[in-house]
């Protein structure tokens, strides 16, 4: 079957009329393929697009992580910024999109990998591309060079805590003391945890953790955020790149404004709290305790704040209510891919006029941002921002005042 792509789909692959969905194609090529299932996964490029390039990375043809590495940067920020437009069109919204913030290579400060034993030693990196398989990513463009150069030591320690069968799950994340390293998965034991912890403090590892429980922790692998010093709990969120968190901040930073009291929903390790409690009250609500403990840590320990208090709340079935919302100028709020739905309906019934939203679902958030729409408020700006480059992650953050 030839075919011509008429555009690219959300989630990379090229798409021709029927729908059929073609691997690694670009709007405009023609190609050439046997459809299965509707997909066409081992295409021929029969006319290359102007925006076709290289791919800059060795393991780009089994790697699952950067799916449209074979795409000018240029054209990959207009594709982004068109996958919000196109979530809010299908709300019936429109907004100003003030361009895209995109992190550079070899900057993913957090990284979540996995790791097998196979005959002869072990492998870590991404999955292949809709496969279990793993790739090898030495080589890798995206991690920061520190993570790279630590592959050789998680799979030594994936020789050691893996099962035969089984598969490790490392999160991993950079900070300026070393290395932070989650692993779940592995086996349990004495044994197990005194080789890991030697083979750790062998490599310069900051932190480890086995099954969230403490195998060594040489130094506090502590983060700055906006000059917060703030430590994380072993496998916390944290923003993947230091750019990206910093064009968030800067867009929460812009959205709030002056407000003087800030509630900060989905408050993660204080990303957007920690910042702006050096001029606003700060209420900051998260359901994972340990994050707040570490928030509040950072607060304790920092100088020239304002009042920051913190609850532990399950956002999703307990969202704060209207009377609760009554105390705050603006909200401030960041969930997870399933957005903030129920949360969205308080806010909208209450009496705050600003809210700062962050998201790393356009789908999601068009749904929560017509709820805000239909209560009267309208969408300021929105910037899109690219910590996943090269991939089909999409993030934002969009301003909302009451009209």
């Amino acid at each position: 079957m030839r075919l011509t792509i008429d555009r690219l789909g959300h989630l990379g692959d090229g798409i021709a009329d029927g729908p059929i969905f073609v691997a690694g194609a670009l709007p405009g090529e023609e190609v050439e393929g046997e459809p299965v299932a509707g997909r066409i996964a081992e295409p021929r490029i029969l006319t290359h697009s102007p925006d076709r390039v290289v791919p800059d990375c060795p393991n780009y043809a089994a790697c699952g992580g950067c799916v449209v590495m074979h795409a000018a940067d240029p054209f990959v920020g207009r594709w982004k910024v068109d996958v919000v437009r196109h979530a809010l069109a299908a709300r019936g919204l429109e907004a100003p999109i003030r361009g895209i913030a995109t992190s550079p290579a070899r900057s993913r400060r957090r990284a979540v990998l996995a790791g097998r034993r196979r005959k002869g030693g072990a492998i870590v990196g991404f999955h292949g591309r809709r496969s279990e398989a793993l790739t090898d990513i030495a080589g890798c463009r995206v991690l920061v060079p520190e993570i790279e150069a630590a592959l050789p030591l998680l799979a030594r320690m994936t020789e050691a805590a893996a099962t035969r069968k089984g598969e490790l799950t490392f999160a991993v994340i950079h900070a300026p003391a070393g290395l932070d390293v989650a692993i779940t998965g592995g086996r349990e034991g004495r044994g197990v945890r005194d080789e890991l912890a030697a083979i750790a403090a062998e490599g310069g590892i900051a932190r480890l953790t086995l099954d969230g429980e403490p195998v060594l922790q040489a130094r506090a692998p502590r983060q700055s955020v906006a000059g917060v010093g703030v430590v994380p709990p072993p496998g916390a969120f944290l923003q993947a790149t230091r750019q990206g968190e910093q064009a968030l901040i800067a867009c929460v930073s812009r959205a709030v404004g002056e407000a003087r009291s800030v509630a900060d929903l989905f408050a993660g390790c204080g990303t957007f709290a920690l910042p702006m409690s050096r001029r606003a009250d700060i209420h900051a609500v998260e359901g994972d305790a340990e994050m707040l403990d570490a928030i509040e840590a950072a607060w304790r320990q920092g100088k020239g704040h304002r009042p920051l208090t913190t609850a532990r709340r399950d956002l999703f079935s307990d969202p704060l209510s209207v009377p609760e919302l009554a105390r705050f100028d603006a909200v401030v709020v960041d969930p997870p891919r399933a957005g903030a739905e129920a949360q969205m309906r308080q806010i909208a019934g209450a009496q705050v006029d600003v809210v700062a939203a962050v998201s790393c679902n356009p789908v999601t958030f068009a749904r929560d941002a017509a709820i805000l729409c239909e209560a009267g408020f309208g969408i300021d700006w929105i910037r899109v921002v690219d910590q996943f480059r090269w991939s089909n992650h999409v993030e934002l953050a969009a301003a909302f005042t009451r009209r």
